[in-house]
């Protein structure tokens, strides 16, 4: 019995220390590297804990997909936690670019049909994922998620980030005015086809 009471305490405490530690972001304060100032707990309500916008995603795009993010600055009750949400959503034939994140990804497939991996130095871990299947990439590491089902496709996501940052390797290389010259020599591609991506991506140089 005096083991369960202490459990108890213990696990109280840990509760209350957690509650002494919250920090809802204040959006009208400069986000820094380590996350937005903490919002006055008197201004704090449950609405900084609630989002309520995971709606379908436009999918009128290149890539015919679409997302849509629960990041801190849409659900401010995020701040500090080292997590958030995304939906994301495929026509056919949809596509999620080769990308990348500071944070780990865990991606949760609800409907369709889905083929995603990510890429190390020496291999691609790749597979044909379907709903109720769940599948993670590495933080850092590059990935891609391809609708490979003949209808729409929809995920959620979680990433161990509250404002994960996406680098996608496409608008990186042909959606600035990174010069031709130079991604033709970087990446041996026929400067055609690079301007062709340029104009796909509005990119210059």
């Amino acid at each position: 019995m005096i083991h369960t009471i202490l459990f108890f305490f213990a696990l109280l405490s840990s509760y209350t220390s957690y509650a002494d530690d919250l920090c809802v972001a204040d959006l009208l304060l400069p986000n820094t590297p380590s996350g937005y100032p903490c919002k006055s707990e008197t201004n704090v309500t449950v609405n900084d804990f609630v989002f309520s916008g995971f709606v379908p995603g436009s999918t009128k795009n290149p890539f015919n997909s679409g997302i849509t993010t629960a990041f801190v600055n849409s659900l401010p009750g995020l701040n500090g936690l080292g997590i958030s949400a995304a939906r994301a959503d495929f026509g056919i034939n949809g596509s999620v670019p080769v990308h990348t994140h500071d944070a780990t990804e865990l991606l949760i497939i609800v409907e369709g049909q889905i083929t995603a991996g990510f890429i190390t130095r020496t291999k691609v871990y790749s597979k044909t994922v379907k709903a109720g299947d769940i599948i993670v990439f590495p933080e850092g590491l590059l990935h891609f998620v391809v609708n490979s089902g003949v209808g729409k496709a929809v995920a959620f996501v979680a990433f161990s980030s509250s404002n994960p940052s996406t680098q996608i390797l496409d608008t990186l290389l042909f959606g600035n005015n990174l010069s031709t010259s130079i991604i033709a020599e970087t990446t041996l591609l026929d400067v055609s086809q690079i301007l062709k991506l340029k104009a796909q991506f509005n990119g210059t140089g």
